[in-house]
């Protein structure tokens, strides 16, 4: 993991491998952001027409290098565009400096150390900085060896991430500005592990790793986890998870993950789909939509992330996560169209398509998560391709029982710059889903099949309690170049979005 440190060192002292600074786009041509002052002064008060001569207009996304002149301890100066200038207080949208600093990040892999000098006006601007440059810098590498066997001194060509980031303009001694650092650090540190879980292959990722990865990093920081495996889940009737999980080789899994504070007045629970390879089952998936279905447990991973976040900073709420595991995977044991299993909440499904596999195990996890009264519950889940039909590769629908908590989740989601949009539950889509032969069909119409996956999953939320339904289908795993702090593969999705969720909680924001 990439460090961090809140440098008190000014631009032109700093000795790094590269200097950051910030430069938008103003009416006039591109204009220096604060904290690049002293990056102007060596270069005689002409860095802004350099750049320009370069091609640079200070576009969000922008990256231009050039060699630093006499008078910095650095040898390279990176531009990192910020876009258009604010028009109000003169103060940049924290995500603008967020994929700033990760694009800059990322543009410096395989260096020890770099300052970023970005425009910091609030203990927010320098956690947005921190928080960028972390998850920019962020890259899988566990699986390039670095070496060829068949010719031992030729390498993979891998790099590392970059091995420092300095924070130029952030006040190390004052209490609010390292609490925000560590914070950083903390987040970034464990969308990073979500996003390594999501990119480890799923022959080596499958419900009893991802089980014991969670007991162990669940024992470092002081929450409890619980592991029910394939006894105790026919025990206690869990027949959604079970139905999917039978047609493969590797059984099943549901993970309790409970993080408790002795002063909380409120519980939280969060809810993941964890389906570690997704093949369809009989209900096959045709060739060319299998390649990236290890991606289907990203719900689960960020759950994982999040409560494992919530304890690292002792937040002050109870936070119980919930990974339903399991491999859906066609054999002569898999459950197949026209089945009815018999779920833990009692209800019986008639499973039509076995590829609508995530609402049957989130149905299983959502009751048992209901049985313990939380204040609200909130599950995430790469569910539905309807969802990136109606929202893209980088936006996730918010659905729930509860129009008042659908915007608070709508609006924390968009202060922490995860792009989100919220989705109706019409009642008129529900009678699709009756059967003459169970209480309920996993599928519906067609139309508004996100729709319907909500509809179906809030039949197994507990009378009274308040829920959400997170559809990261389509932002969960990027499949095109970097952008930002964002990286090819997968993302941490969600992660920020439920950490900001329990710090509001902590604070008795939501009610």
């Amino acid at each position: 993991m990439t460090a961090l440190t809140l440098s008190t060192s000014g631009a032109a002292t700093l000795r790094a491998d590269a200097l950051v600074v910030g430069v938008a786009k103003g009416d006039k041509g591109l204009v220096l952001a604060p904290g690049a002052e002293a990056v102007d002064k060596a270069f005689g008060g002409k860095l802004a027409a350099v750049l320009e001569t370069l091609g640079a207009s200070g576009a969000e996304g922008e990256l231009t290098k050039l060699p630093a002149p006499d008078g910095l301890k650095v040898p390279v100066v990176i531009a990192a565009g910020l876009g258009p200038v604010p028009a109000k207080d003169g103060s940049y949208d924290a995500e603008a400096l967020r994929r700033a600093a990760g694009s800059a990040a990322r543009s410096l892999t395989g260096s020890k150390k770099a300052g970023f000098a970005l425009p910091i006006g609030t203990v927010e601007d320098a956690e947005a900085i921190a928080e960028g440059a972390l998850l920019g810098a962020y890259a899988f590498t566990a699986y390039q060896r670095g070496e060829n066997k068949l010719a031992p001194k030729a390498s993979s060509g891998a790099k590392l991430p970059l091995a420092e980031v300095a924070v130029l303009g952030a006040k190390p001694r004052d209490k609010a500005f390292k609490a925000a650092g560590e914070r950083a650090v903390a987040l970034a540190e464990e969308i990073n592990r979500a996003r390594d879980l999501v990119n480890t292959p799923p022959n080596d990722l499958y419900p009893e790793s991802f089980a014991a990865v969670a007991t162990a990093v669940g024992k470092e920081h002081g929450v409890k986890v619980q592991v029910l495996d394939e006894k105790a889940l026919v025990k206690g009737g869990y027949g959604g998870i079970l139905g999917v999980g039978q047609g493969a080789s590797r059984g099943p899994r549901l993970v309790k993950l409970a993080y408790t504070h002795p002063k909380a007045e409120k519980t939280l629970a969060l809810v993941g789909k964890g389906i570690t390879y997704d093949s369809g089952g009989i209900s096959l998936k045709p060739a060319g939509h299998n390649e990236t279905m290890k991606c289907d447990m990203a719900g689960a991973a960020a759950v994982f992330a999040s409560v494992v976040t919530a304890a690292r900073l002792g937040l002050r709420v109870n936070v119980t996560g919930w990974l339903a595991l399991a491999e859906n995977m066609p054999s002569g044991n898999a459950t197949r169209p026209g089945d009815v299993l018999n779920m833990y909440s009692g209800k019986t499904v008639e499973v039509l398509n076995t590829d609508a596999e995530g609402r049957l195990v989130l149905a299983d996890a959502l009751t048992r998560a209901s049985e313990e009264k939380p204040d609200a519950i909130v599950d995430v889940a790469t569910l539905t391709g309807a969802m990136v039909l109606a929202l893209g590769n980088r936006t996730f629908g918010i659905m729930a029982n509860d129009d008042a908590f659908r915007t608070s989740v709508h609006e924390i989601a968009e202060e922490v710059g995860e792009a989100s949009w919220p989705m109706p539950l019409p009642a008129d889509l529900r009678k699709g889903m009756d059967s003459p032969t169970a209480d309920i069909a996993n599928m519906g119409e067609r139309m508004g099949g996100g729709l319907v996956a909500g509809l179906f999953l809030k039949e197994f939320v507990g009378e009274g309690i308040a829920w959400a339904h997170l559809d990261i289908a389509g932002p969960a795993f990027h499949e095109g170049a970097p952008y930002g702090y964002t990286p090819k593969g997968g993302t941490g999705s969600a992660v920020r979005t439920l950490v900001k969720l329990a710090e509001r909680t902590a604070a008795g924001d939501l009610g």
